[in-house]
């Protein structure tokens, strides 16, 4: 395959994932692990976490709902002490991989995010928000679920990508930690890379595109 374009997630891809910060909250709080994702994971196209990232509510309208629904589920969070967990550190190692890509394809960034801390990846610090800045800068397109009003894993949201950088799904690599978003991609026909870790998706990534990473 003759790839065109690579297409990449950022949290959980270019920064550490915020399932690592949720497992820590849900540690010092003793609740279950992986409960948050849990209740994200619950009516996952009209809950709460999908219509915010979606920018059909604002985030006085999520603390309120997403605290009901984890009260329901059994512990009380509000959704603001959410949103103060989703900013992961940049990986270093992976932004010089965006620039390596970048030489010989075209690059974009397609990730749910909402309006909170500073710029797409949500940053709640100055320092991060400069490194992400750094990083989004490298991208020919970013699309934002809260901008753009759709989000992983609508289709519409993966075309929109493929449009704006003119490019055929089948000629796209894609990357996502996320498994419910890798689906949609396949669908269409790109080729996808579960993140699993930096190393292992550097290396898949180096190996399907043909060139060393």
């Amino acid at each position: 395959m003759s790839y065109q374009a690579v297409l990449w997630d950022f949290g959980g891809v270019i920064t550490s994932s915020p399932f690592e910060a949720f497992n820590r909250y849900e540690a010092e709080r003793g609740l279950p692990p992986d409960f948050i994702r849990r209740i994200n994971a619950t009516n996952p196209d009209t809950n709460a976490w999908a219509q915010f990232e979606a920018s059909r509510i604002d985030i006085e309208v999520f603390d309120r709902l997403f605290l009901e629904e984890s009260t329901a589920a059994g512990h009380a969070i509000p959704g603001r002490e959410v949103i103060a967990l989703l900013a992961g550190e940049v990986r270093p190692r992976m932004v010089e991989v965006l620039r390596r890509v970048k030489r010989d394809f075209k690059i974009a960034c397609l990730t749910n995010n909402v309006r909170a801390g500073q710029g797409p990846g949500m940053s709640r610090s100055e320092a991060n928000a400069a490194r992400v800045r750094e990083a989004m800068a490298l991208f020919e397109h970013v699309l934002e679920s809260s901008r753009e009003g759709m989000r992983k894993p609508q289709p519409e949201f993966y075309l929109l990508a493929c449009e704006r950088l003119g490019v055929d799904p089948v000629r796209v690599v894609y990357l996502d930690d996320l498994g419910i978003n890798l689906k949609p991609a396949r669908e269409l026909g790109m080729t996808t890379i579960k993140v699993v870790s930096e190393a292992q998706a550097i290396r898949d990534l180096g190996a399907t595109l043909g060139i060393e990473l």
